[in-house]
């Protein structure tokens, strides 16, 4: 038998195409080659059924094994903010540009690396979700609560402040209430997923709670020059949070990214946290409703943070603003339905409000987005690291931004080392990066912080 006539049959060029020649010359020693081409059309219509064929069975096997994923000639259209960007982050950027089911990216001001995808990396997909795309903490989420109580007034209050930071707030990887708080995001369909299914118990216990790394609960005073979010110009006293969805949300994500890498098992090694789920399948199906499940979960754990601290100083509130960042979201970009991933990016689609803090001695800002379709719709999710936690841990003590707190009239009550204020871009940098993204409506400037205490696992 001939190249040519194998070529006929089906078979293609590679490694299997050389088996398929062997076994056919072969088998040749013994049979006719007009029976031999029926054999091996059979086999390569059913390799299943010739696993355990003395003469094709070998050739059966290689048939069955999944075909390389092949990454894209050409990356997919790209745009980005902000300068002198980690590299790291850029070339992470530049691998999920080639993955087969990208449509388009975009980057934002405050990147750096992460997991698959960078912090501030924005991806749209065709009909494919990203668990790693998505991150670890799903649904990862801002609130600001703003009162009815002028910010002249803060100074005065910082005991009570505090007592009610101390007091309601949980921080950290096993944190939880021993009498857990009520949310009828618990009367939910937990069922969805065998994942949240196990974890719904843990999840209750932890409702309310905070996560450790970049997760902060803190006071601020919340500056609003121009009348907006119903509220008229002047000085506030605000509450602000960051965190997510906790330990079920973690579990999610290690679940189904393990399921996704199983599935793409052929991909080019550095796209393999780039793995994806394929939302027409049962597993991508699930996946989706657990991730909306636990935005859900994390919108209602910041609900319950500012209800019970509300109640603790019985003040009155005046508005409210919050926003996901981790997570995936069905759009419309350019005429078709994708997936948006924003992985530490905040939606900023024409007229949505967001929050983009800067650190615990900085200020973060209330924004409205303008709809920019070169960022999908999006902007920064806060000021962005400018080295890892580990460089951090080496190089700062307290003693070394002792000073920058103090100049700030912030009061810090936990939080490691590692979330100092030095370990972030300039945040007015930031924002100056990307005016044609967002309009800033008020500025927030922290005052009496609470974070996890050092030595925690970063939940992040």
């Amino acid at each position: 038998m001939t190249s040519k006539q194998l070529a006929a049959l089906g078979f293609a060029e590679g490694k299997t195409f050389g088996v398929a020649l062997k076994v056919a010359r072969d088998a040749e020693k013994t049979k006719p080659t007009e029976q031999v081409e029926q054999e091996l059309a059979d086999v390569l219509v059913d390799p299943d059924a010739y696993t355990d064929d003395a003469a094709y069975g070998e050739l059966a096997v290689l048939l069955m094994e999944p075909a390389p994923i092949e990454a894209r000639a050409e990356p997919v259209p790209y745009a980005q903010w902000g300068r002198d960007l980690d590299d790291n982050a850029v070339k992470q950027m530049d691998v999920a540009r080639r993955l087969p089911v990208a449509v388009s990216s975009a980057l934002m001001p405050d990147a750096h690396l992460g997991y698959g995808l960078p912090i501030g990396g924005v991806l749209a997909t065709d009909n494919a979700v990203i668990p790693y795309a998505v991150g670890v903490d799903i649904a990862c989420r801002m609130r600001l609560t703003v009162f009815d109580v002028p910010a002249d007034q803060l100074d005065g209050m910082r005991g009570k402040l505090t007592n009610a930071l101390q007091r309601e707030t949980r921080f950290g990887m096993g944190a939880k209430y021993n009498t857990p708080n009520d949310h009828a995001v618990m009367d939910a369909d937990w069922d969805v997923s065998p994942v949240t299914k196990r974890f719904k118990d843990k999840a209750r216990s932890q409702l309310g709670s905070s996560g450790s790394g970049n997760h902060f609960v803190e006071f601020g005073e919340l500056t609003l020059d121009e009348p907006d979010l119903g509220m008229q110009p002047g000085k506030y006293l605000a509450l602000l949070s960051h965190s997510g969805s906790r330990g079920t949300g973690a579990s999610v994500c290690d679940h189904y990214s393990k399921l996704a890498m199983k599935q793409c098992a052929t991909l080019p090694k550095e796209m393999r946290h780039l793995a994806w789920l394929d939302l027409d399948s049962d597993t991508g199906r699930e996946y989706w409703d657990a991730m909306n499940l636990m935005g859900d979960y994390a919108a209602a754990n910041h609900e319950v943070i500012h209800r019970l601290i509300a109640k603790a100083i019985n003040e009155k509130l005046v508005a409210e603003v919050e926003n996901h960042h981790n997570f995936a979201w069905k759009e419309e970009h350019d005429g078709r339905e994708v997936i948006v991933h924003r992985k530490g990016a905040t939606p900023a689609g024409q007229g949505v409000l967001g929050i983009i803090p800067g650190s615990m001695a900085a200020p973060g800002f209330v924004v409205r987005g303008r709809g920019n379709a070169q960022s999908l719709r999006s902007a920064s999710h806060g000021a962005g690291r400018v080295m890892s936690r580990k460089q951090a841990a080496n190089t700062f003590r307290w003693n070394h931004v002792k000073a920058d707190l103090e100049a700030a009239g912030v009061t810090l009550l936990s939080a490691g080392i590692d979330e100092n204020p030095r370990v972030y871009k300039d945040i007015h940098t930031v924002m100056a990066q990307q005016t044609d993204l967002v309009d800033i409506v008020a500025r927030f400037d922290p005052k009496i912080v609470k974070m996890a205490d050092a030595g925690e696992k970063p939940e992040d």
